[in-house]
């Protein structure tokens, strides 16, 4: 089972990746990763000497070929359960961001393209996570 919690903060040195609730034109952006056929929110992990804040940025570029948009911290929260990425299953930290995307450029990651989309698709990489961080998003009237 995945237990997903919000908090307002949390120290930095907790946060493990970013994930960021984007949308250009009033839609959502979702990434499409070359080796699955899911979809998923961009986002990544905190490379060392890198803030949460910073992860996020960098995600977004790399992650949709963003050049041009507005970005603010939402809120931390917190994952607990085995995923693809936390195979011990205890809890991780991260970051959840908002973004409008003004621009693209070129995609520079492991993405094959982005997937705009006006609600929240059904093949998504983690149905149980990306779900509630959209929720948290909009009951919190950010976009």
């Amino acid at each position: 089972m995945i237990e997903v919690k919000f908090c307002p903060s949390a120290d930095g040195k907790l946060l493990r990746f970013a994930v960021i609730a984007a949308r250009y034109c009033g839609k959502w952006v979702f990434c499409k990763h070359r080796e699955r056929d899911t979809l998923e929110l961009p986002g990544g992990h905190v490379e060392p000497g890198e803030t949460a804040e910073e992860a996020a940025a960098r995600e977004l570029r790399e992650e949709t070929g963003a050049l041009s948009f507005a970005i603010r911290s939402v809120c931390v929260y917190s994952v607990t359960g085995k995923t693809r990425v936390n195979e011990s299953g205890g809890e991780s930290f991260g970051l959840l961001c908002a973004a409008d995307i003004l621009s693209f450029g070129v995609i520079n990651s492991e993405i094959e393209k982005i997937i705009l989309a006006d609600a929240l698709p059904e093949n998504l990489t983690y149905p149980l996570i990306q779900p509630r961080l959209i929720a948290e998003i909009c009951r919190r009237k950010i976009v």
